[in-house]
């Protein structure tokens, strides 16, 4: 029966705790107590902005620094009742039960809101744990209970953090804006957890073909996707179409993400769409991504360096015209994006420059996707034994002694 009694009674109280946010910017808040929990109370009232007032003998290192800095005040004494004139709120953590008794029986009576940092049942009001992303605020509370506020808290952080949690504003944007976010090699799990979040917050995504288009299922249904995926000879959207329509839609007010594979500033045209935007006006976030030409040799097990074998990497596009002569005479590795279909010509070249025909190679193809495939075999033969299994784009060519120790790596 007494159980059943306390726990009506926390429930009671639980239930008459009305949330609210708290705007103390330039208002007095006073922090009693002059050590570490007092000091977590003080940071982020000083973010905010309050006129932050500390009272207490001494100061731990943290709160030496807000005084230091010029955000808050400090009386270097015990607390006194007139402490509180001009307060909007208090604090109390001073680690004394009867300190803090008088500070919220003070607070009670000049109805000043008091936070006890020692007592949540007896505290008038409570600090939620907090999770931000941006302009976006969560607060949980534990009903009494901090260290569980903080558990639910760190979920939401994370979940927020990695859109899993919606993100958009249902009121618009004061302005558009364009974020080129490097998705990766196409796993949906290799895109950055900033990407995600800009991700979940958009309102128009320009897509190309080899970004994670598994992650545009996670969309609200009323965000516009457009696709402007290339393939080998075939652009059915112009570049000069994809930047008009980031700019036009930015202009518009809404959040525009142009989703591209690797990274956007690695033969992804990004600095192109990024001055582009610039030149107009149009606010412009750069979200680097995990570049194909590094993870994709990673996922058959091919380093693009390696201790002892090669101390460096020149990354190719395998489509346009090229200078022999010093890729032959490099002593690092070669990795060609976009050039199976020209793969033979890319080794005859290389060969007729002066780079050993046995140097090791290989080309992987679709990396991390359903149809990922290794083939490897020398310069000399690396073409034909690619046409042997009929290689397809999207493929990553590596040529360098790397590209033999896949065997030893690859799972």
């Amino acid at each position: 029966m007494g159980t059943d009694r306390a726990a009506t009674a926390g429930s009671a109280q639980t239930s008459s705790r009305y949330p609210l946010t708290l705007d103390v910017a330039g208002r007095r808040v006073v922090v009693v107590g002059g050590g570490p929990v007092a000091a977590r109370r003080a940071e982020p009232l000083a973010e905010c902005g309050a006129d932050l007032a500390i009272v207490a003998p001494a100061l731990c290192e943290p709160l030496a620094a807000l005084v230091d800095q010029g955000r808050a005040s400090w009386q270097p004494r015990q607390y006194r009742q007139d402490d509180l004139g001009e307060a909007w709120l208090v604090h109390t953590a001073t680690g004394d039960r009867a300190v803090d008794d008088a500070v919220a029986a003070d607070a009670e009576s000049a109805r000043v809101w008091c936070v006890r940092a020692d007592d949540a049942a007896a505290s008038a009001a409570w600090t939620p744990a907090v999770a931000r992303i941006g302009d976006l605020v969560v607060a949980v509370s534990g009903g009494g209970d901090p260290g569980r506020a903080r558990t639910v808290r760190n979920a939401v952080q994370t979940a927020l953090e990695t859109g899993r949690l919606p993100l958009r504003h249902n009121r618009g944007a004061a302005s558009g804006s364009v974020a080129l976010v490097g998705g990766g090699p196409g796993d949906p799990g290799l895109i950055t957890t900033r990407g995600r979040q800009l991700l979940g917050e958009a309102d128009v995504v320009v897509v190309d073909r080899l970004a994670p288009h598994e992650l545009l299922d996670d969309l609200d249904d009323d965000v516009l996707v457009i696709d402007v995926g290339k393939t080998p000879g075939n652009h059915p959207v112009p570049q000069d179409e994809i930047t008009r329509l980031l700019i036009e839609h930015a202009r518009a007010g809404k959040r525009v993400v142009r989703l591209k594979g690797g990274d956007p500033f690695v033969l992804g045209r990004g600095g192109e769409e990024a001055i582009a935007c610039r030149e107009v006006g149009v606010p412009v976030e750069v979200v680097p991504g995990v570049t194909s030409a590094v993870s994709v040799p990673a996922a058959v097990g091919i380093p693009v360096t390696h201790r002892g074998v090669s101390k460096q990497f020149t990354v190719i596009s395998g489509h346009e015209g090229l200078d022999w002569q010093p890729l032959a005479k490099s002593q690092g590795t070669l990795v060609f994006l976009m050039g199976v279909s020209l793969l033979a010509d890319t080794a005859s070249h290389l060969i007729a420059a002066g780079k050993d025909p046995a140097t090791p190679a290989a080309v992987i193809e679709d990396g991390y996707g359903p149809r990922q495939r290794l083939t490897t075999g020398t310069l000399e033969n690396i073409a034909a034994r690619a046409a042997e299994v009929g290689a397809q784009p999207p493929a990553v060519i590596v040529v360098g002694d790397v590209a033999a120790l896949a065997a030893q790596i690859s799972p």
